[in-house]
């Protein structure tokens, strides 16, 4: 059971002695892995800007209101636009105070018809009592 390293006969060995390449390519590796930098994958990200909920309802006023219709199609309740939604939750908030106020009504001259009559219509549905058109004099010489 003894181990021989080579040959009895006292030849020198011929095999390479590989000890010392594994010990030279090990110390490199742990100078090449000391050596390079931490790997830093950033990816630069726009965040939104936080924006105040849009579901705030717009101010009611307890004495008149106005809803003005723009030429772009846009409804505006007391100068801030709204859109239909807001329009019908404003009316049924207007309705329910104890002294309604009064509604105004104030298309721009190039409005939509069809908007103006949605925004009639949807008026008419919310049992407003206290309505009324205001700005008729833009509308004198409109179309002449």
């Amino acid at each position: 059971m003894a181990m021989s390293a080579g040959k009895d006969d006292g030849s020198p060995m011929m095999d390479m002695n590989t000890t010392p390449l594994i010990d030279v390519m090990l110390v490199l590796l742990i100078m090449f892995i000391i050596t390079i930098p931490v790997a830093t994958h950033s990816i630069d990200i726009d965040l939104p800007v936080a924006t105040p909920p849009t579901d705030t309802p717009p101010p009611i006023d307890p004495i008149k209101n106005k809803i003005v219709l723009t030429q772009d199609s846009k409804i505006l309740w007391n100068g801030v636009q709204i859109d239909q939604n807001g329009l019908v939750n404003s009316l049924q908030a207007t309705t329910r105070m104890a002294t309604e106020p009064e509604l105004q009504f104030q298309p721009e001259p190039e409005a939509s018809y069809e908007l103006s009559a949605q925004v009639l219509q949807v008026i008419k549905a919310a049992n407003v009592t206290k309505f009324g058109f205001v700005g008729n004099e833009q509308f004198a010489n409109f179309g002449k």
